[in-house]
C-alpha cells in the first residue's frame, strides 16, 4: 500500500476509537445514580436541627428541657434513618 492507504488506514483507526470513546461515555453517563433531590433537602434539614437541638441541649440546664431536646434529637435521628435508604438508591 501506499501512503494514501496508509493516511486511510490510519483516519479508520481514529474514526473507531473516537466511536468507541463516544460509546464508554454513554455507557459511562448510564450508570449514574438518579439523584433525589428531595431527599437530600431532607437530609440537609434535619442534619442542620440536629446541629441546633445538640446546641441547645449543651446551654440548657433545667431538667424537662433537656428532655425535651433529647427527644427531639432521637425523633430527628430516626427520620434520619428512614431517609438513608432513598439517599443510597
Amino acid at each position: 500500500m501506499g501512503d494514501a492507504g496508509e493516511g486511510l488506514v490510519d483516519s479508520e483507526a481514529r474514526i473507531q476509537e473516537r466511536q468507541d470513546d463516544i460509546e464508554r461515555e454513554r455507557a459511562e453517563r448510564g450508570r449514574t445514580v438518579a439523584v433525589d433531590p428531595e431527599a437530600h433537602r431532607v437530609a440537609e434539614s434535619l442534619r442542620l436541627a440536629r446541629a441546633e437541638l445538640e446546641r441547645q441541649l449543651a446551654a440548657t440546664t433545667h431538667d424537662r428541657r433537656r428532655a425535651q431536646i433529647s427527644q427531639a434529637i432521637a425523633e430527628i435521628d430516626r427520620r434520619s434513618a428512614e431517609l438513608q435508604p432513598r439517599l443510597e438508591s
